[in-house]
């Protein structure tokens, strides 16, 4: 029996393309994108992607090509933003119990906003820093608010950073957790991680920049989406694995950009949706409750100031923690005599100064006088009722200026360089704050004469009277 050998058939090449290989997404292998690969019933689309869509995070799924083009929703669930709906008041007297859920939480069709619209009924935003830096993330809480309605928002942040919060209407709860301590007790860090899962948040925000070990806190915490700053070096390899959105910061120290040390992060949370605008972000606005109002009445009517007839002196050199400067500015605290030398040719309003500690006590008697009017003043809330009911403030780059912005009142603020007061008063033509920088780059240098003719602003009001 004859037997007939077959020629050897060529095997095609798997990979037509080499340089394909190269490329970080499978998407663009050709076995898998090329049309002549593909049955002739199946048709090819393209997918068409924005110009100035922030690239996806590849390691999250590698064959995620992004939306369907082609897909259509109704309106339903999927366009204009999430709707409060009604639900049955609470009733404690109930002997059954009740549950708190939010605002349109119906656990029927829950997940076809959640995933659909991309609702938010519950967020957590973990802030790194102090005062300055809590005072500045309000704006962002704010919008927040205002691109989710309906949404409670909580906050973690370090002791200092939680007094920041009594000054916030938009905060359900602050809880203390400082993000900037690399060794934590392993049962209070185990506590909290139960603590937010029980919470079933949303989205979990973080100011603080990630490397693997804080990237896996925000992971555990089982939100759906986890944004996050992370490290501009090698020590952000492995977060973006365990986050659903990162932005990469210019510089190591977030507070060095200022006022809007936080814009990456507004910018996404602003971004436009379906039948959604890009969101306004609104300035930075403090509410002050009437108890804290008593309380710093009371204090500066035991030194004999009235109200409406003192201005506030906040910045003096000390060591305390309640100082309330930025991260983003050391060189922001002035030593008394140079503030003697600026409120002695004070006229018509009584200044006041400021201490965060009872030690700088004797230092200002001895420095400005026996008859100095001293108040000590600690958190950001009594700082903010305090500035609330004064004529203005004398400030250097402290919460004070911030404040004082907030509630418009007039203001001079002392800086030690144009520079870093263009940084963190980026809107000062809209308020009634006056600016007076150094001319060497160190606050110390500051021309007290130019400082004093600023301060006349405090003056006209009694002249025209």
């Amino acid at each position: 029996m004859a037997t007939t050998s077959l020629p050897p058939k060529s095997i095609p090449p798997i990979f037509t393309n080499p340089t394909s290989i190269s490329s970080t997404r499978f998407g663009t292998l050709p076995f898998l994108s090329n049309p002549t690969d593909r049955q002739p019933h199946c048709p090819v689309r393209t997918s068409t992607v924005r110009a100035n869509a922030k690239k996806k995070n590849e390691w999250l799924d590698p064959f995620d090509t992004g939306e369907d083009p082609d897909m259509e929703y109704g309106s339903q669930y999927s366009e204009g933003k999430q709707s409060e709906d009604p639900r049955p008041p609470e009733n404690p007297d109930n002997p059954y119990g009740f549950l708190k859920f939010p605002p349109g939480f119906m656990p029927e069709v829950m997940s076809l906003g959640l995933k659909i619209r991309g609702d938010v009924r519950r967020c957590c935003v973990v802030i790194s820093g102090g005062v300055y830096e809590n005072l500045l993330f309000f704006p962002t809480i704010q919008l927040i608010k205002d691109r989710y309605p309906g949404v409670q928002v909580d906050v973690l942040s370090s002791a200092r950073g939680k007094q920041a919060f009594e000054l916030n209407k938009n905060v359900r709860w602050a809880d203390v957790f400082d993000p900037e301590d690399d060794f934590p007790e392993p049962a209070e860090y185990l506590d909290l991680l139960g603590l937010l899962k029980n919470r079933y948040y949303d989205m979990m925000l973080s100011t603080k920049l990630a490397g693997l070990g804080h990237a896996s806190f925000l992971f555990m915490s089982a939100a759906r989406e986890r944004v996050s700053y992370i490290y501009p070096n090698v020590n952000s390899a492995g977060a973006g694995l365990l986050l659903s959105e990162t932005f990469t910061p210019d510089h190591l120290n977030l507070s060095e950009a200022g006022y809007n040390m936080y814009h990456q992060m507004t910018d996404w949370l602003a971004r436009p949706g379906r039948s959604v605008p890009r969101q306004i972000i609104p300035p930075l606005k403090v509410s002050i409750s009437r108890k804290l109002k008593d309380v710093v009445a009371d204090k500066y009517n035991k030194i004999g100031v009235e109200k409406g007839k003192y201005i506030v002196i906040h910045g003096i050199q000390s060591d305390s923690k309640a100082s309330m400067q930025s991260r983003g500015d050391t060189d922001s605290l002035l030593p008394l005599n140079i503030w003697a030398q600026i409120t002695n040719s004070i006229r018509g309003v009584k200044p006041v100064y400021v201490i965060p500690h009872e030690k700088e006590r004797e230092n200002v008697e001895e420095i400005v006088g026996d008859d100095a009017n001293i108040i000590f003043i600690t958190t950001p809330g009594q700082l903010a009722a305090f500035i609330n009911d004064s004529a203005g403030v004398i400030s250097t780059n402290t919460a004070a200026i911030q404040l004082a912005i907030a509630r418009e009142k007039p203001c001079v603020a002392l800086f030690g360089s144009e520079e870093k007061a263009k940084l963190f008063l980026p809107n000062i033509k809209d308020s009634k704050c006056i600016v007076a920088s150094s001319k060497t780059g160190k606050l110390v240098d500051i021309d007290t004469n130019a400082v004093k003719s600023a301060a006349q602003i405090f003056e006209m009001p009694l002249a025209i009277a």
